[in-house]
């Protein structure tokens, strides 16, 4: 449907475009002063201050690398070719992810990409008996560590694929990369499973464990757990998970802090942002004082 004349949106663009033209005529913009416009005119809320985070977003994407946001080898989720697509259902249930690399021998012989919904079919039972592993992989694409995400982002566009491998510069596998991180880059976290509204508690209980956000107050945590967590002046879970790790952890990194495990579910390339929080065993090692 077309947009109407009075559409407050369309109206609000207008008035951007009247803004930058009277700001560009003659004028060499560079990019850190258009930038600059851009949040003028958001303080003057003749842009919203969301559609300013994409277009900030966008001139990001431009500069990073795919190193930058990658899921490093060591944490890849990864199936293996000899083994039985049943056995396969245990690791897709407990990450739920919709693609998996799928390896030979070890993480630097990536022979395709498993889909999920691909490995659905072959649990109808007519279908199971003609299953072939390698007849339905897709093929994996791989990139350099050095390619630019806006680069990667057309490339997944014209190509229709959502993941890719990364490659280091000896030929060896240092990562995958899907389109949601790149996206995630412009327009700010993908909600999944593991994710919840503003407005939701800080701590819930999910399928194993619970999930906690990074900005919980220790206090908090620790009245929710009967627990007596601390560490330096951490004053979040997050800042304590941070600590204890002794630099900013990417996801599926974990962490034993006393009597709690927590493993990283969301992070970007400035803080935690999201946690899986477990009770350890009774009788496991404790954990060595993060300090």
């Amino acid at each position: 449907m077309a947009a109407s004349k009075n559409d407050p949106q369309r109206t609000t663009w207008r008035s951007m475009q009247t803004y930058l033209g009277r700001k560009l005529i003659g004028d060499d913009l560079k990019r850190d002063e258009l930038i600059g416009m851009l949040r003028l005119a958001a303080g003057r809320h003749t842009i919203e201050q969301d559609a300013l985070d994409m277009i900030e977003g966008v001139f990001l994407v431009s500069e990073m690398q795919v190193r930058d946001i990658m899921v490093p080898r060591s944490q890849m989720v990864v199936l293996e070719r000899d083994v039985s697509p049943e056995e396969f259902l245990p690791i897709m249930n407990e990450h739920g992810y919709s693609r998996y690399p799928v390896i030979s021998s070890d993480r630097d012989n990536v022979i395709g990409i498993l889909l999920a919904k691909d490995l659905l079919r072959s649990f109808d039972r007519r279908q199971r008996e003609r299953f072939v592993l390698k007849d339905t992989l897709r093929e994996a694409i791989y990139i350099p560590e050095s390619k630019r995400l806006n680069v990667l982002l057309a490339d997944f566009r014209t190509k229709r694929n959502h993941m890719a491998i990364v490659m280091n510069e000896y030929g060896g596998v240092a990562g995958l990369v899907t389109i949601e991180d790149v996206l995630e880059q412009i327009v700010g976290e993908i909600q999944d499973e593991y994710d919840y509204d503003e407005d939701e508690s800080m701590i819930r209980k999910a399928r194993e464990g619970h999930v906690v956000k990074a900005l919980t107050p220790l206090d908090e945590f620790n009245s929710y757990f009967n627990a007596s967590l601390s560490l330096g002046d951490s004053e979040t879970v997050g800042g304590l998970v941070a600590g204890a790790f002794g630099h900013l952890p990417s996801r599926g990194e974990e962490v034993a802090v006393g009597d709690f495990v927590f493993k990283v579910l969301h992070s970007d390339s400035r803080r935690v942002k999201l946690l899986r929080v477990e009770r350890r065993e009774q009788g496991a090692p404790q954990a060595t004082d993060p300090t």
